[in-house]
């Protein structure tokens, strides 16, 4: 699976100001987040879960070839099994998870189930959340803005509120395109604000390239 700028985006975004000891990547694909936040923080411990087999082995060695890699560790499987299966909860727990919910397809049955929410509804995945997030802990993800109201009235639900909104635009000149979401077990205020990638093509916008930078070696 190739490094987008979802997941780019949310591994640098993800705020780090609870200093979280332990991390939790759902559904990490090779890895890209959890390397990510291994590189920007302290964590002692930084988990992650993959249910496709060879993205699974990818991430394995992507971890064990890091300077992190006493770190990292990875789990081979499902959402739904880790949560029934864990004791202790997680200070951030952060995912980019499948948000199609028509059928696509890539002719990559890997590909077409990291797209297709199937595999990991939005329901599914802030339930498991509520039962392993910590007290002060944060949960960060990254949805089309399309669906961005139902997912806050799904965390709700799940006793989870929203406390930072950063919408993204391709361009300056279009239509937000992704939400990137903070949410807590406090409810309070949320903080609302809006991100430009580029300026046009294969222009970047000085905000992302200075959220972004530490993680491309051309920025």
């Amino acid at each position: 699976m190739k490094v987008g700028t979802d997941g780019v985006l949310l591994g640098a975004w993800t705020p780090l100001e609870n200093k979280p000891d332990t991390i939790l990547d759902v559904g990490t694909g090779t890895g890209l987040i959890a390397l990510q936040l291994a590189q920007r923080s302290s964590a002692e411990a930084i988990d992650a879960i993959e249910l496709d087999d060879l993205a699974f082995e990818q991430c394995v060695e992507n971890f064990e070839s890091s300077p992190w890699a006493d770190r990292l560790f990875c789990y081979h499987a499902g959402f739904k099994e880790f949560v029934q299966e864990m004791d202790e909860g997680y200070d951030l727990i952060v995912s980019n998870p499948p948000f199609y919910s028509e059928t696509v397809s890539s002719r990559s049955k890997s590909r077409d189930s990291a797209r297709q929410n199937r595999s990991l509804p939005f329901n599914d995945l802030l339930h498991g959340v509520s039962k392993l997030l910590s007290a002060r802990g944060s949960f960060t993800t990254i949805v089309p803005h399309k669906e961005e109201t139902r997912l806050n009235a799904l965390a709700v639900e799940n006793n989870l509120f929203v406390n930072r909104i950063t919408k993204v635009k391709g361009s300056t000149n279009t239509e937000v395109k992704r939400s990137l979401l903070q949410f807590s077990r406090v409810e309070g205020k949320t903080t609302i604000d809006e991100l430009a990638i580029e300026t046009d093509s294969h222009r970047y916008t000085a905000e992302y390239i200075s959220l972004t930078k530490d993680f491309y070696l051309k920025m």
